[in-house]
């Protein structure tokens, strides 16, 4: 044994002497940043492969969406394609359209060609779209921006050609409703093997998401499993949980009061939670242009700004006034400064599912090590987001220790996870009812600004939520008014367009839903699985 390898030994001894935890903690940071790195550096992202190439692509409107480059599939070896790149560029008769059409395949379209029949009704639509959107185990080329999965799932349809992370939940309550309850428990898989691959769950499976996660609903989806299966599912993906809780505490155990790192923030009163991140500070590939426009009118550090683009496409509200300040212009950006309230409910229910799968297992102190993290988290919440003023659940400015001046329906979600107690969801309820129901549901916020996550446009998701969170509290009436709203709503597009969309326009239901960074998408997996859900709760089977 040589000199360096008794000096180590000693080392991790006397480590190991000081702190019983220590090593293991330090070695499990390490395994999540080695991953990190590993998953990068083995999923190169279509700039990495194609500098100079991929900025002079996207910035010529050679494809009208960003989205398309990132999505195509090089035909032969990226280095090769660069080196001819570069050779080629600076010639007078370069085309760099024929270019891109000789060297990349653009991504394919639907591979079942469906044409609605209205006659047919909208159950059958949905039933026949659940084939249209699958997609089977994937087997990609291997200069794809797919990242491939093992096992069938749906995606959302229109240019989102991939799986999507929160989108999924609500996909998963129609196909319940389907009883195809194989392909759930595939979707769960996929997602168990992203977080076993990558350390957690990407926005979407695309290389180029990869710094970002989405809202974390993996512990909700497993309670639609356990509905089916019981509640052991959640010992089986009791490791899967605590990845994806360690991935969104990255960094926590070292914050002092005020300090943020990553995703967490430890508040000025020591309590820790959580804010929406990006671990990039550069454009997003698939908005490329957009972003670079967009930062020239910032008075923000581009690195900053970038961040804070990218930090509200990890909220799935990309863009609402929500992340903004009182102006609600996109320059001004702060998603990084906010405490999210629905986040925050999201993995208080984290916590609790993890708890319930030590109780499970007969481990009484780990149960109620988070169990005690879940209560702190919702004292927190309630300390921190409900505003009596306005009588709802406020995001929070942890920078600027104040909630924040835009009212959301994030608001809803402290009565989805029963946080809230008797009196708040009576004031929520109430405010619901008088500022967010419209003709046609409820809008996103109150604010009309252009942004695709703001008034008038209304989204599945959080007509679930609000619904669902209502009748935790026995506001049975005001939950089927909504409900029957919505489904009115979505019938109606149905039998002028024969489409289910994205979202929808609340406040004019004669209009298109607008805004946002691309023309509106149907087929719509959270809407066909929310409609399909509400349906069968709130309408006559003939209809």
């Amino acid at each position: 044994m040589n000199r360096r390898s008794v000096t180590d030994n000693a080392f991790i001894f006397m480590l190991n002497l000081l702190h019983p935890f220590l090593m293991r903690r330090l070695f499990s940071t390490i395994s999540l940043i080695l991953l990190f790195v590993l998953a990068r550096a083995q999923n190169p992202t279509p700039r990495q492969e194609f500098p100079g190439l991929f900025e002079a692509i996207q910035m010529s409107n050679i494809f009208p969406d960003n989205k398309t480059f990132v999505d195509a599939t090089p035909k032969r070896d990226p280095v090769l394609i660069l080196q001819d790149y570069k050779v080629e560029k600076d010639k007078p008769e370069f085309d760099l359209k024929k270019f891109v059409a000789d060297n990349f395949t653009p991504p394919a379209g639907p591979r079942i060609i469906f044409k609605t029949d209205i006659n047919t009704g909208v159950r059958k639509h949905i039933d026949t779209l659940w084939q249209v959107l699958s997609r089977k185990p994937d087997s990609t080329s291997k200069y794809s921006s797919l990242l491939p999965l093992p096992y069938d799932y749906i995606v959302p349809g229109g240019r989102f050609r991939e799986m999507y992370y929160w989108d999924s939940y609500f996909t998963m309550l129609g196909l319940q409703e389907s009883h195809r309850f194989t392909i759930i428990q595939n979707m769960i898989s996929n997602f168990a093997y992203l977080i076993d691959t990558y350390g957690f769950i990407p926005n979407g499976t695309r290389t180029y998401y990869l710094t970002r996660s989405q809202p974390p609903f993996f512990s909700m989806m497993l309670d639609i499993l356990a509905k089916d299966e019981s509640d052991a599912v959640l010992v089986k993906y009791q490791p899967e949980l605590l990845k994806e809780y360690q991935f969104w505490m990255k960094g926590a155990s070292k914050l002092q009061p005020g300090e943020a790192s990553g995703n967490s923030v430890r508040m000025h009163d020591g309590e820790l939670l959580n804010r929406y991140w990006d671990e990039s500070d550069k454009p997003r590939e698939e908005s490329y242009k957009k972003d670079v426009d967009a930062e020239k009118l910032t008075k923000e550090a581009p690195g900053d700004f970038y961040r804070n683009v990218r930090a509200a496409a990890e909220s799935g509200w990309d863009f609402s006034t929500r992340w903004m300040d009182t102006t609600g212009r996109l320059e001004t950006i702060q998603t990084t400064f906010i405490i999210p309230v629905d986040l925050n409910c999201l993995i208080y229910h984290l916590e609790l599912s993890i708890a319930r799968s030590y109780q499970l297992q007969g481990k009484h102190a780990e149960y109620l090590q988070y169990l005690a993290k879940a209560d702190v988290r919702k004292r927190a919440i309630l300390k921190y987001s409900w505003s009596k003023k306005n009588g709802w659940f406020m995001d929070y400015n942890w920078k600027e220790q104040h909630v924040t001046p835009v009212e959301t329906l994030a608001g809803v979600f402290p009565l989805e996870f029963k946080i809230a107690d008797t009196s708040q969801a009576k004031k929520v309820t109430l405010n619901l009812k008088a500022k967010f129901l419209k003709p046609g549901g409820l809008v996103t916020t109150l604010n009309r600004s252009g942004q695709q996550w703001d008034s008038p446009n209304a989204w599945a998701p959080l007509q679930y939520m609000s619904i669902d969170g209502l009748n935790n509290y026995r506001q049975s009436g005001l939950a089927k008014d909504i409900a029957v709203t919505w489904i009115q709503t979505n019938l109606q597009v149905f039998n002028e367009t024969g489409k289910l969309m994205e979202k929808y326009n609340v406040v004019d239901t004669n209009t298109k839903a607008g805004g946002g960074e691309y023309p509106l998408q149907d087929g719509f997996g959270w809407t066909n699985g929310v409609l399909l859900n509400l349906m069968d709760k709130y309408y006559q089977p003939q209809l």
